[in-house]
C-alpha cells in the first residue's frame, strides 16, 4: 500500500491492472519497480504511450525519487525534450558514446548559433558559403545548416552576397537535437526511423 500511494493508486488497490489506462499501468510498472526500495532505478523508455499529463507527473515523481529518496533515475529516451531533464546524459549513436555531460554542457559545445537557410538550390548555394566565408556547411533535409557565433550577423552577410537565392533563413539556440548532429553528422530521428524494421 505504500508503494501503491506513492505512485497514487491506493485507492485502485482491489482493481484490476488490465483496466487500467496506459498512463496507470505505467505508474503500476513504476510500482513493482520501487518494492524493494532500490538505490538505483533503471527505466527503458518509461514514457512510451502516456499522455502529456502522466509524462508531466511521471516526470515529477522521478524528481521526488532522487531528491528525496536519492534514488539514483537512469532512464533511456528518443525524445529530445526528455533528455533535457536530465542532471546528466550519454548520448549513443550506432552502439557508440559520442556526448556526456549536463545538458547546458553539451550544447554550449556548439559554441554559437544554429543557422538554416532554404533556398532555391542548397547544395550549390552550400558550396558557394563554404567557399566565400571559410565556414563549415552541410545541407540536411534540403535546408543548409551551419553553426556559427553571432548568427544575426552572419546571416546579413549571407543574404547580401547572395541576393535572390535565398527563400527562408532561421537563427536559434543550439538544442540537443543539435548536439547529436555535431557529434554525428546525422539528424536523430532520420537515423533512427531508419534503423526501424518496417512491419506489414
Amino acid at each position: 500500500m505504500e508503494i501503491l500511494a506513492r505512485v497514487g493508486l491506493a485507492d485502485r488497490a482491489k482493481e484490476r491492472v488490465e483496466t487500467f489506462s496506459g498512463g496507470m499501468q505505467r505508474r503500476i510498472e513504476l510500482a513493482k519497480g520501487l518494492l524493494h526500495h532500490p538505490s538505483v532505478l533503471l527505466l527503458d523508455e518509461p514514457t512510451t504511450g502516456l499522455d502529456p499529463g502522466a509524462r508531466r507527473d511521471l516526470w515529477q515523481y522521478l524528481r521526488i525519487l532522487r531528491d528525496q529518496e536519492q534514488v539514483s533515475v537512469i532512464v533511456t529516451t528518443h525524445l529530445m525534450e526528455e533528455a533535457e531533464r536530465c542532471d546528466r546524459l550519454a548520448i549513443l549513436h550506432e552502439g557508440k558514446l559520442v556526448a556526456l555531460g549536463t545538458p547546458a554542457e553539451l550544447k554550449h559545445e556548439i559554441g554559437g548559433d544554429v543557422i538554416l537557410i532554404e533556398a532555391y538550390n542548397p547544395e550549390s548555394l552550400a558550396d558557394r558559403i563554404r567557399i566565400r566565408f571559410k565556414v563549415q556547411v552541410t545541407v540536411m533535409d534540403n535546408k543548409i545548416r551551419l553553426e556559427r557565433e553571432n548568427g544575426h550577423h552572419f546571416i546579413t552577410d549571407v543574404v547580401e552576397a547572395f541576393p535572390g537565392e535565398i527563400q527562408a533563413i532561421s537563427v536559434s539556440k543550439p538544442t540537443l537535437e543539435d548536439v547529436f548532429i555535431h557529434r554525428t553528422g546525422h539528424r536523430f530521428w532520420s537515423e533512427a526511423q531508419k534503423a526501424e524494421p518496417r512491419t506489414s
